[in-house]
């Protein structure tokens, strides 16, 4: 792959608006990208393995719960910054960002939020300098767009709790030392557990022969007759409103992420339209390629827009499930469009693992699936501005 040269778009002087720690937190993130990720992801990319070396230097530049608190071992920044690096992450690559917000918002927030002191403090300090790695138990076989239809349970039998069932699509899962898993107890209501591995009958099996997401890991949840002690219950919250609390955290952070990786296909195509050669001229210099850039950094500046206003809205506590679901469809579709646009831009080499739009287009499709469908998001907004919900 060709040396990472990226000059981030700020089109409408964002950077203004952004305190000396969310520049100095974004840059930290940016260089540690540059340094650690651009260089080896295409190799981890076309073998599909996630490069577990990175693990140390997510933990490093703050990316495994940084709105957590100091006194749980968190960086204890705001959402914007907590956005920022995000952004960052996936400019390198969609599945390093997803390890970190799946770790960050689906593990540390749900233990965080819901969980009991002992329990933060056995965890949190352990995730956030990534000596433990999480994954998050939601989505089964049988329902995705539906959690509320999980068929995973949990019976109490006196001295423990004993879980049943099975999750699918779970990022981390493969490697995961802990898993905040929900599931049913014997009167429907939906709980979070937390499972070690290691606790008999849990496995963890890897989902192979992806096309998307491939420098990330990927696999299934197995629960047969796991006893999990009582103290592993989440307290705090229960309903299909815990998990779903933890869904717009991450959400939030996709808004966020999917602008990286716009802006890494922006300014990829940016710099090869105008190093590239035809009828004597560069093609910047012609009005199709013009259209397509001129576009995309339209695009990439009403995004970051949007997510900005929406950091300032979550770090005032007002930010809504429908306000982060907007966000999260405009952004991944803003970004999966780009990608296209800026493969056509680079031609034949834009498929090459020279550069990085490919597995970018390809990640996305992931990202405009995952922690609620295109199609889902829409209908929050729907049901939001209607009244009426026409999920079913």
């Amino acid at each position: 792959m060709k040396p990472d040269l990226f000059e981030a778009p700020d089109y409408y002087q964002l950077d203004e608006l952004l305190t000396e720690e969310h520049k100095l937190v974004r840059d930290a993130a940016r260089s540690w990208v540059k340094r650690d990720v651009s260089p080896i992801i295409e190799a981890y990319a076309q073998k599909a393995e996630f490069p577990n070396q990175i693990i140390k230097g997510l933990a490093e530049i703050g990316a495994f719960g940084p709105y957590i608190p100091a006194e749980y071992g968190g960086a204890g920044l705001d959402q914007i910054s907590y956005g920022l690096i995000m952004q960052e992450i996936e400019r390198g690559d969609s599945g390093v960002r997803s390890t970190a917000s799946v770790q960050s918002s689906l593990v540390m927030y749900p233990i965080f939020a819901y969980g009991t002191e002992e329990q933060r403090k056995k965890y949190l300090p352990r995730l956030a300098n990534g000596e433990l790695m999480g994954c998050f138990g939601l989505t089964e076989p049988d329902h995705g767009s539906n959690p509320g239809g999980m068929v995973t349970n949990f019976k109490d039998k006196g001295d423990h709790l004993l879980l049943n069932g099975a999750k699918l699509w779970i990022s981390n899962s493969p490697f995961a030392d802990i898993a905040v898993v929900w599931a049913k107890n014997e009167e429907g209501r939906i709980h979070g557990l937390i499972v070690e591995r290691g606790m008999e009958g849990f496995s963890t099996p890897e989902t192979h022969n992806k096309w998307s997401l491939r420098a990330s890991a990927t696999g299934e949840l197995i629960f047969d007759n796991v006893r999990v002690p009582k103290e592993h219950l989440l307290p705090g919250k229960s309903g299909l409103g815990a998990p779903l609390g933890c869904l717009d955290s991450a959400r939030y952070g996709i808004a966020w992420g999917a602008i990286g990786a716009a802006m890494d296909c922006y300014d990829t195509a940016l710099r090869y339209a105008k190093e590239r050669i035809q009828f004597d001229k560069p093609i910047a210099a012609t009005q199709l390629q013009q259209k397509k850039l001129a576009e995309m950094i339209t695009e990439i500046t009403k995004a970051q827009l949007l997510a900005f206003r929406l950091g300032q809205l979550k770090n005032e506590g007002r930010a809504t499930t429908a306000q982060i679901s907007m966000a999260k469809r405009n952004n991944v579709e803003m970004a999966i469009k780009i990608a296209r646009e800026a493969r056509q831009v680079l031609g034949g080499m834009g498929i090459t693992g020279e550069y990085p739009i490919m597995r970018h287009m390809m990640n996305l499709e992931s990202v405009i699936t995952y922690e609620g469908t295109h199609d889902i998001h829409l209908l929050i907004t729907g049901a939001d501005i209607t009244g009426f919900n026409a999920f079913k």
